[in-house]
């Protein structure tokens, strides 16, 4: 097999198109590594189990449905534990932060790396850093055991705090050196991995045994590679309740109109998936599949239709959708938060008002609208059962890939394998909903609502638009998983 390619990532090059993408090694920067036995070997609750460990050539396919003369293609390395470790138990500092936007199963995540260290490796030195980045110089620490965080994934939010902004690498390396930390667990999302790959890399510029591991976090779905982010399930699970709520109070007055507003800042995957569990939705709006409101083809227009039929109906709405509609003066649209993400205007209470404002103008018909923003409920609480089962492999394959040695990566399910992942996959774009795909077509039927193309582009797409059958078995569909 051929090696080539930086520290960052490392492509290995094999028979039939095979092609790894793998992740960095303390060892490829430390030269003379000691290796010591895995103490799994000689854990009861693992000794039994047959072929426990992964064995060093297990790679996982990027890319899981191929034509029967496809080469190999891109693989990843299988995330689990090794027969050697990098790390002896007593040598062992770790700490873990939390980034970013509150989301469900943080906790679990916080808890299961602790447990996990404790449990599976001997760790007794488990550090909890206050506040998101910042705390690696401004803030003070946590000391977690197996006691201290017992409970907490009953809890929402995290227990550690945190912060958006704060990537002053020099001092985060300058407070992990100084502290004696060797582990280093980062639960963010794209903005926070950014940060933790800048952090990683000058580790490795000063020579320190330290693993940087990422763990990532999004409510929104909207990491790339994995098959889905810890949280999104229970967002989809909460958003129910509140598009429930807006179907009572929709179908119980004439002409009622619910509203709901779920996250969803570039992707629009709760909505989608919200939508398609309910059975409730009449119209789903996300930020990649755009619409407008008056004319013929319209919101507007399909608004009145549907009130004609069914006397009531549901809107959800991704709170980046239709912010292209907005009129927003040039300083709002520039400005972002600590993380850089752009401050989205609230494009709930606008389409409302628009609604309204619709409505009472042609004085057709007289309506009812309730607005339901639930997104703050749903951040904020404990993740459920099947996320606490994704959180508690995310964290072990985690805990798994640093006492290996492995560094520079960030854990997630690749087609149902756990896999180590280079950062630079995760960063380098977002998941969004693919409106030519399977899943958006599936909503559109279940919906029975129009794609709301704007007249401006309706020539351009029919130019381009392929027969159904090849919209659904052709090349558009070859990066669906459903």
């Amino acid at each position: 097999m051929a090696v080539s390619g930086d520290l960052k990532m490392k492509i290995v090059k094999g028979d039939a198109g095979y092609v790894l993408e793998d992740v960095p090694h303390l060892a490829d920067y430390l030269s003379d590594l000691p290796t010591y036995p895995n103490p799994l070997q000689i854990n009861p609750a693992y000794s039994v189990v047959k072929q426990y460990f992964v064995n060093q050539d297990d790679t996982v396919a990027q890319k899981i449905v191929v034509h029967k003369d496809s080469p190999r293609g891109t693989h990843l390395r299988r995330a689990g534990p090794r027969q050697k470790v990098y790390f002896e138990a007593d040598e062992v500092h770790a700490c873990i932060v939390t980034c970013g936007g509150l989301c469900p199963g943080l906790n679990t995540v916080i808890r299961e790396i602790v447990c996990g260290l404790y449990h599976m490796y001997g760790v007794t030195r488990v550090l909890g850093i206050d506040g998101g980045y910042s705390g690696f110089y401004s803030r003070n620490t946590i000391e977690l055991t197996p006691r201290v965080v017992n409970d907490i994934h009953k809890r929402g939010g995290t227990i550690l705090g945190t912060s958006r902004g704060g990537h002053d690498t020099s001092k985060i390396v300058d407070s992990i050196h100084d502290r004696g930390i060797n582990h280093v667990y980062i639960i963010g999302g794209d903005g926070t991995q950014k940060g933790a790959s800048v952090i990683f890399e000058e580790v490795r510029r000063r020579g320190l045994k330290v693993s940087v591991v990422g763990v990532p976090k999004t409510i929104d779905n909207d990491i790339p590679v994995i098959d889905r982010s810890f949280g999104f399930d229970t967002a989809v699970e909460e958003a129910q309740r509140a598009i429930c709520a807006a179907h009572v109070e929709a179908e119980s007055i004439e002409h009622g109109i619910g509203l709901v507003k779920l996250m969803g800042r570039y992707s629009g995957f709760i909505a989608m998936y919200a939508t398609l569990a309910s059975r409730d939705v009449d119209c789903c709006l996300i930020p990649e599949s755009p619409f407008f409101l008056e004319g013929r083809g319209g919101l507007f227009e399909f608004i009145e239709k549907r009130l004609k039929e069914n006397g009531h109906m549901v809107i959800v709405l991704a709170e980046g959708a239709g912010q292209d509609l907005l009129s927003e003066s040039l300083q709002s649209m520039n400005q972002q938060d600590a993380s850089g993400n752009k401050l989205l205007q609230d494009v709930g209470l606008w389409i409302s008002q628009r609604i309204k404002d619709h409505f009472a103008r042609q004085q057709k018909m007289s309506i009812n609208l309730k607005y339901i923003d639930p997104t703050y409920m749903i951040r904020a609480i404990p993740s459920n059962a099947a996320d606490n089962v994704y959180c508690t492999l995310l964290a072990q394959s985690a805990v798994h890939g640093a006492m290996a040695g492995f560094t520079g990566f960030v854990v997630g399910p690749v087609n149902g394998r756990h896999s180590y992942i280079p950062f630079n996959h995760i960063t380098e774009r977002q998941n969004k909903v693919v409106i030519t795909d399977r899943m958006w077509a599936r909503l559109l039927s279940s919906t029975n609502q129009p794609s709301f193309l704007n007249p401006k582009d309706v020539d351009e797409v029919q130019k381009e638009e392929e027969p159904p059958t090849q919209l659904l078995e052709g090349e558009n569909c070859k990066d669906s998983k459903y």
